[in-house]
């Protein structure tokens, strides 16, 4: 009987420690600030560039183009292009967002501080630059491009760029090659800053 029961117990405690670990690396359902579902990308925080907190909330009612930037790829010089977007749009409803990522050839290995100093001396950028974050699937994805990815488009390489319409939904996607300045991606900003 001992036998028997000690068996149960070591079988049991395997099984435990099998769903644990099957359960490691699965993303947790995502939560927006209030704590419900996340059904907008403006329910999303995160931080700053600086690691000053940062409610994405505060760009709801606008037009976002969320780019995933880094400061060594043959894309870098976009920067330039998505600054006078940037300019050009802000006073009508649009608005650039940054996020670095050092996912694709390792593009962006700087710290923060480098990362804005390079920013602001390469191309004076004004727009509002994040934390460093992952963009592809997996355990260490962020929750911004998680929720970016339910769209059916994770970016392949830096300088992807999607557009949200006011209500935080995606509604365009474009590749790196896609330059801030392309027709099709004017576009589908005039489209989203035309509705509702």
């Amino acid at each position: 009987m001992r036998n028997s029961l000690t068996l149960f117990f070591v079988l049991a405690l395997g099984l435990f420690a099998m769903s644990a670990v099957s359960l490691v690396g699965q993303t947790p359902p995502q939560r927006a600030a209030s704590g419900g579902p996340v059904s907008s990308f403006y329910d999303l925080r995160t931080t700053y560039l600086d690691g000053k907190p940062a409610d994405l909330g505060l760009f709801r009612g606008k037009v976002a183009l969320v780019v995933n930037v880094a400061s060594a790829c043959g894309y870098t010089p976009q920067y330039e292009a998505l600054e006078k977007l940037h300019r050009e749009l802000s006073g009508k409803g649009v608005t650039v967002l940054g996020f670095p990522s050092n996912d694709f050839g390792g593009q962006e290995p700087g710290t923060p501080q480098e990362i804005a100093t390079f920013c602001k001396l390469n191309y004076d950028v004004t727009f509002p630059m994040f934390s460093k974050l992952v963009t592809e699937r997996g355990p260490e994805q962020s929750p911004i491009y998680a929720f970016l990815g339910r769209s059916g488009n994770l970016p392949a390489w830096n300088f992807s760029k999607y557009v949200i319409g006011k209500d935080g939904k995606v509604v365009a996607f474009f590749p790196s090659e896609v330059t801030p300045d392309a027709r099709e991606l004017r576009a589908a900003i005039s489209k989203a800053l035309a509705s509702n």
